[in-house]
């Protein structure tokens, strides 16, 4: 049976105002906002609007959609959300999937492939997904005690590290709004290079992080950690509704030895906490599909014993047999290299022969 699907209205940035006002205790991540919409814009991505789920006269989730326009599967992505007002049923859930499949199948100014969002109770047609969207597990430090009690919270090893790069002379500043993009682009962003490099992983261009800075400068703070006058690590956290989010930093090598990564993350809790934030997500640590979290998960789980399971991304097909041959193509790609290694000799010859690879020959 067809779950019956809700009633849903295109927002507007005030009409999203009015109802984030309306529901003060409900936590709104900012990439679900108009503000996070128009960082996008600047980006030249391409926002598609937000959209209110009702149950009758209930508000019951909204969601912002992005298109994405990657080759062969175009869609609408709803990042870190939607956000839900009612308990997150599975029945409920079942409604929110069966309603943007008629609401984006109908809708004439766009086609895409599939819709990808979290979904805590998985089942079909939700599937996938293509590629994995946002982390599934983050630790949160609670902002409510006094600074001392959370001091006291986090483990002996933080604290020590704390009191050493105290020690040491490490000093934390809070940079002007004024000068956000250029301290960035300056003094910053060579150690997000340095510190991309060491872990490898990829960064953003610098141009990314200065866009972020000034479109969204309302609700980040941008703090610094120097040492002989030097920065050697640095942090941006988002601000809304009283929760904050540690989402970007880097520290030098140079950071390590002096412990200042602990100072700053701690001079940032107070921070924020002073700035009437209750908690504090320190966003993605290890779980199933992001086992390369594993290094900075170590770090965080310093600062709380506190564990959120955020619901995993999965896709919503909206024409499943184009979707199965996209997810069986990606699949296959994904998987050659690794076949191909295991292959005896002889077949990787034949096989770089076939293919033209270079390396793939016989020995």
């Amino acid at each position: 049976m067809t779950p019956v699907p809700y009633r849903s209205e295109q927002l507007t940035q005030e009409a999203f105002e009015a109802l984030a006002a309306a529901h003060p205790d409900v936590v709104i991540p900012l990439e679900q906002t108009p503000y996070w919409a128009d960082f996008e814009r600047k980006l030249g991505r391409s926002p598609y609007g937000i959209w209110a789920y009702y149950d009758g006269d209930t508000l019951v989730a909204t969601a912002s959609y992005l298109r994405s326009e990657r080759r062969l599967r175009p869609s609408l992505v709803v990042v870190n959300g939607p956000t839900w007002f009612t308990t997150r049923t599975h029945n409920a859930e079942a409604r929110l999937v069966s309603t943007v499949q008629e609401q984006f199948r109908t809708d004439p100014a766009v086609d895409p492939l599939y819709i990808r969002m979290q979904i805590a109770h998985p089942q079909p047609p939700v599937t996938g997904p293509l590629e994995h969207g946002w982390y599934e597990r983050e630790i949160v430090v609670d902002l409510t005690p006094d600074t001392d009690e959370i001091f006291a919270s986090f483990r002996s090893n933080a604290r020590n590290l704390i009191r050493k790069a105290e020690k040491l002379g490490v000093k934390v500043q809070t940079i002007e709004r004024a000068r956000w993009a250029e301290v960035f682009r300056t003094e910053l962003f060579p150690i997000m290079q340095e510190t991309a490099s060491r872990d490898g992983f990829s960064s953003f261009e610098s141009s990314f992080y200065e866009t972020l800075l000034t479109e969204l400068g309302d609700h980040l703070r941008l703090m610094v950690a120097y040492m002989d006058g030097q920065a050697v690590s640095w942090l941006i956290t988002t601000e809304y509704r009283g929760y904050s989010v540690y989402y970007f930093a880097a520290s030098s090598h140079s950071a390590r030895k002096t412990n200042a990564p602990y100072l700053l993350l701690w001079e940032a809790f107070k921070v924020l906490k002073e700035a009437g934030n209750t908690a504090c997500g320190l966003t993605g640590i290890v779980s199933d599909n992001y086992p390369s979290l594993i290094n900075v998960t170590t770090f965080k789980r310093n600062f709380s014993k506190t564990v959120v399971t955020i619901p995993t991304t999965y896709d919503i097909p909206l024409h499943p047999l184009r979707y199965a041959l996209v997810a069986n193509a990606l699949k296959l790609r994904r998987e050659a290299p690794a076949k191909l290694r295991s292959l005896p000799a002889s077949a990787k010859g034949l096989a770089g022969r076939i293919t033209g690879r270079k390396g793939e020959k016989a020995a």
